[in-house]
């Protein structure tokens, strides 16, 4: 009997042949390992979504009668670079009598391999005995232990329709949107192209709209008042700042913010309260804890590292990938998931040596670690195919690059927490009645920093807290002090801020708060935002070469054409509510409660309207006028390689 494990990349399949028995005899795209067996691997996708014109030859000419195109029956086709790497699996194929499927362990990696079973039209039976192989870390004993619990690939069905109906579905919508509304912009002028994507549109249309929002900005007058209030402790004087609390009774004179837009009402009653009685009528002190942060995510580190670095995205994915495949210093980083499996937990001695080892910085850390702590992170409830990001046991002497070390010092930092105890706070609170008013004391103070030591400077004893100096005594209910007087700030309100990648990203995982429809927000809570965490990234980074995005600075900012595209879209093409659906039911497909059938005729249905209303609409006035492209925005629209272009 012969066993092919088809891996998602060589650098896996060379690790899954070290973990099986000698001699190796490396062959041309496959090694054949000493029981007989044989490793061979894809190269990414070795299939792609065909181009319309390969449905019908009149696609080739991009025209608006033509449009929307679906296809009756799907079609793939070898990539070019990797037709001959896709000639030696369907080989390989012909000979094995026991698969074992080794794609990356996300729901790209089980379609990437299972199409391509299908593509090389193998058996049913064999196809139903297939076994699934599960990695997340590339060296030798773990990769050891995962092949001693291989599962069956009918397990991961599911998952292949998922990415199935997402590769599907993102190609008729983008492919659909892109060449109407690059045709709409031909008319008025606009000699580029025009991308829609069901992820990127309403990226881009965050963008747009917080741009706008700030050129479109008015500032407005507001007024804040605290009572001030001496108190002796010792031989110290200081003021008890308490804020003013409105009543509702002041609503009249407040922003939906809750903001006093009228400086008489507060005039009024700064002057009632000047030398008047302050009565406690309600005190709190307690100690509140703050675990360490979990270990990372992708988006969680790409987030970060954008904060900490100024890494794009795209440079955070791709050093991880490096500090995986090349190093074998981190575990699959394609990861949406921040916590570990127990039986992770026997390794944190290994995992901190290797640590103290690769992260000089970071030695002293390991040491003052309490091995005997144990986070939450560790929860198998919460881990499936894949877990948090972490460092491997490996101890290594190979020189990283600067972005290297600082991804895998973040990354170990992490890690190291885990075994650190909680910064522990003092949060007190006094409300004080001061003729008939509510005034509000508030004061949190760092007792012990636990795990914050380990960020160092500031950030180790920062209190996030507005109010972090304000001193609050512990006073028993009744307590009556003196108000001296009542102190006005005049202020602003300010406009938000411009995205950065950072920002934006953030928006992206935490997308429910820009919708208003409350189940919508359940749903995008559900699937933790919009795009994964194998596409975001790219997402990004297309929107950028698109030319409909630029970057100022730090700051992300939508370009001419990204504003006139979003202006002459369908307001539900550039919210993030529709792909909030997609996103959901898709998950539904990897979970068995909802059908591709129903998904794929609904979208059908959808496309076939959209492009109904720009056949019998005029051009978008927003389309007028746009700058001319210096450069293609890009040469070819690609809609398969790792989702990554996709959406």
């Amino acid at each position: 009997m012969t066993t092919l494990y088809i891996a998602e990349k060589p650098s896996l399949g060379r690790a899954i042949a070290a973990a099986l028995p000698k001699p190796q005899k490396k062959g041309d795209g496959f090694i054949q390992c000493g029981s007989g067996d044989v490793v061979t691997w894809c190269i990414g996708h070795l299939l792609e979504q065909v181009e319309p014109d390969s449905y019908h030859e009149r696609y080739k000419k991009w025209s608006l009668v033509d449009l929307p195109i679906v296809p009756d029956t799907w079609q793939l086709r070898p990539r070019k670079s990797a037709s001959k790497q896709l000639t030696v699996v369907k080989k390989l194929l012909k000979g094995a009598t026991q698969i074992v499927h080794a794609g990356d362990p996300d729901r790209e990696g089980q379609l990437l391999v299972d199409e391509v079973l299908d593509y090389c039209k193998v058996s049913k039976q064999k196809k139903s005995q297939a076994q699934r192989l599960l990695i997340n870390d590339l060296n030798l004993p773990a990769v050891k232990k995962a092949l001693k619990q291989l599962r069956s690939n009918n397990e991961f069905i599911p998952l292949s329709v998922s990415a199935l109906a997402r590769s599907r579905a993102d190609w008729l919508y983008g492919m659909n949107m892109t060449r109407a509304y690059t045709l709409l912009g031909q008319k008025a002028g606009y000699q580029g192209v025009l991308s829609v994507g069901r992820v990127q549109t309403p990226v881009l249309g965050l963008v747009v709209r917080r741009d706008e929002e700030i050129e479109n900005f008015v500032p407005q007058d507001y007024f804040t008042l605290h009572a001030l209030i001496p108190y002796q402790e010792g031989n110290e004087l200081f003021d008890i700042r308490a804020r003013w609390k409105p009543s509702e009774a002041c609503k009249p004179w407040q922003d939906e913010e809750g903001r006093v837009i009228q400086r008489k009402l507060v005039e009024n009653v700064a002057a009632r309260i000047a030398n008047q009685p302050a009565t406690v009528k309600k005190s709190e002190n307690k100690q509140t804890k703050s675990n360490a942060p979990l270990p990372y995510s992708l988006s969680s580190l790409q987030i970060d590292a954008a904060k900490r670095f100024s890494m794009s995205a795209q440079q955070v994915l791709d050093t991880c990938q490096s500090l995986y495949e090349k190093h074998k210093l981190i575990t699959y980083p394609r990861s949406d998931s921040r916590h570990l499996p127990n039986d992770h937990y026997g390794q944190a001695s290994q995992v901190m040596a290797a640590i103290s080892n690769n992260a000089s910085s970071l030695s002293s850390a390991v040491s003052n670690a309490d091995m005997s702590l144990r986070s939450k992170a560790w929860n198998d409830s919460k881990v499936d195919a894949h877990h948090a990001i972490i460092p491997t046991p490996k101890q290594s002497s190979s020189v990283l690059s600067a972005n290297e070390e600082k991804i895998y010092g973040l990354i170990a930092r992490q890690y190291v927490m885990q075994f650190y105890p909680a910064a522990v706070y003092a949060e007190a609170l006094l409300e004080f009645d001061i003729q008939g008013g509510l005034f509000i004391a508030k004061g949190k103070k760092l007792l012990k920093p636990g795990w914050r030591v380990l960020l160092g400077g500031k950030a180790a004893t920062d209190n996030n807290n507005d109010q972090q100096d304000d001193v609050v005594p512990p006073l028993d209910v009744g307590t009556t002090l003196h108000c001296r007087e009542g102190e006005i700030k005049d202020k602003k309100t300010e406009p938000p801020k411009h995205f950065s990648e950072a920002t934006l990203l953030q928006a992206m995982t935490g997308i429910g708060r820009f919708v208003e429809d409350k189940s919508l927000k359940k749903i995008l809570r559900e699937t933790d935002g919009i795009g994964t965490e194998a596409t975001r990234a790219g997402i990004l980074d297309t929107l950028f070469k698109r030319q409909l995005l630029k970057r100022e600075g730090k700051q992300v900012r939508a370009t001419p054409a990204g504003r006139g595209l979003i202006h002459a879209l369908p307001d539900e093409s550039t919210y993030p509510d529709m792909t909030a659906h997609w996103e959901f039911q898709l998950q539904g497909m990897a979970e068995r409660t909802q059908a591709y059938e129903p998904f794929m005729d609904t979208l059908q249905q959808k496309v076939a309207m959209i492009m109904q209303q720009v056949k019998q609409s005029p051009v978008p006035t927003s389309l007028n006028n746009l700058p001319k492209v210096e450069r293609p925005a890009y040469k070819k629209r690609k809609f398969s390689k790792r989702g990554k272009k996709s959406a």
